[in-house]
């Protein structure tokens, strides 16, 4: 049957869908107001909405009917979902629930442990954490530290040498342990030996 004088009809409520109004998804088009999830009936918009075949679903509806199941998958990491789907439609087999794991770490000792040796900084000695480590001449320093040991310019993975557990800028690691004589750190002639 020609479609006269409108636009595609909507996905939802196969009424015309006009310009001003559409909102295309997987080739099909839909009204602002018909834009909702099929099972829970959520407005949706271009980041909330997971589309399957011809049906349109939020993100969670989708990968509660769709999405892996059992235990440590639901709406979060490590989250035990109780929602049985019934209102998608589901037939989750009913199994005895398993034990949660402990909250608490089960040996206290190695946890302390951990918590004692945290990296130091050589240049400092303080403590490194995750946040502010920065790694060189296989070493964790803070980035503040993280500096060449004679003039005191700040570091880079592309411009940091070390030498004997230090860190050097190339220009003072080339001045200081480089080569020497004519054509090495700017000397013009040859130092006589006496």
């Amino acid at each position: 049957m020609p479609n006269w004088g409108g636009g595609a009809k909507c996905g939802a409520c196969e009424k015309t869908v006009y310009h001003a109004e559409e909102i295309q998804c997987n080739g099909r088009s839909f009204h602002k107001t018909c834009f909702l999830c099929m099972a829970c009936r959520k407005a949706l918009d271009s980041t909330t909405v997971a589309a399957h075949e011809s049906e349109i679903y939020c993100k969670t509806c989708y990968g509660r009917k769709y999405g892996p199941k059992g235990i440590g998958f639901g709406q979060g990491a490590g989250c035990l979902s109780t929602d049985t789907g019934d209102h998608l439609g589901l037939n989750l087999q009913q199994g005895s629930p398993k034990p949660a794991r402990p909250s608490t770490p089960t040996n206290a000792s190695k946890f302390a442990k951990k918590m004692v040796d945290v990296d130091k900084c050589p240049r400092c000695g303080k403590s490194v954490y995750a946040a502010e480590k920065i790694m060189g001449g296989g070493k964790p320093w803070h980035k503040t530290c993280f500096r060449c040991a004679i003039c005191g310019k700040s570091l880079e993975s592309t411009n940091v040498t070390d030498k004997d557990g230090e860190l050097y800028c190339k220009v003072c690691y080339a001045k200081n342990f480089g080569p020497k004589g004519i054509g090495f750190g700017g000397l013009t002639q040859v130092e006589k030996k006496e």
